[in-house]
């Protein structure tokens, strides 16, 4: 591959492949090079060392999970006109949250950021701002009718929803590791096809039907 095909964002995606595979610790520069079929040293073109790069796949992971929310304006929409209830309307969100970190690359981020939250701050900050975008919305969700919780103080709320967010994120956390090791027992699908994999519903479903249970018992 030549030089002028190789950018950060191939590098960075190589790296965080390779993180996946072997641990972000284990990843050398030189694993970088080989899957991208290019001299280590050409890697220095776009990273002055592995303690760049890794940096520097911190702060894509960031922006790019950043972008990820949990509820959409439509399904906003369908509650305030009476079309769908709050707890119908979460556990459809579940399986499209899902369906979201169970494709690439948003599947390996979640993996790198959320195993190296426990040795990096900022890796840490990103899990946190997770947490706080799903809760932010939960609660919008729960206000978006008349009902127990909306008429609950804004602390309240605020409480109900992270309640709510950390029962998803268990769960996330708990289908992500099994997705982990399905992948990891068929290495023919990580490279592009990892997630022509059935998804796995049992899972899913159960995320689904105990957050639905959590949001009615509060509403």
């Amino acid at each position: 591959m030549s030089k002028k095909n190789i950018s950060q964002e191939k590098i960075i995606q190589a790296f965080l492949s390779s993180a996946f595979d072997h641990s972000a610790g284990a990843t050398s520069l030189q694993d970088v090079a080989a899957s991208l079929e290019i001299k280590k040293a050409s890697l220095y073109n776009h990273f002055e060392s592995r303690d760049a790069m890794y940096d520097a796949s911190i702060a894509y992971c960031e922006k790019e999970i950043g972008q990820v929310k949990f509820t959409t304006q439509k399904i906003i929409d369908s509650i305030a006109t009476g079309k769908t209830t709050v707890p119908a309307a979460i556990k459809k969100l579940i399986a499209r949250y899902f369906a979201l970190f169970d494709s690439e690359p948003l599947f390996k981020m979640y993996v790198f950021v959320h195993t190296e939250q426990y040795f990096n701050v900022s890796a840490l900050k990103i899990v946190q701002q997770q947490i706080e975008t799903i809760t932010e919305d939960i609660k919008q969700l729960l206000c978006t009718t008349d009902n127990k919780a909306s008429q609950k103080s804004d602390k309240e709320q605020k409480e109900i929803a992270a309640s709510i967010t950390s029962l998803i994120l268990q769960q996330l956390d708990a289908y992500i590791a099994v997705r982990k090791e399905t992948i990891r027992q068929n290495p023919e699908t990580g490279n592009g096809s990892l997630f022509e994999l059935p998804s796995d519903n049992n899972i899913i479903n159960k995320a689904a039907r105990l957050a639905e249970t959590l949001v009615s018992s509060v509403i």
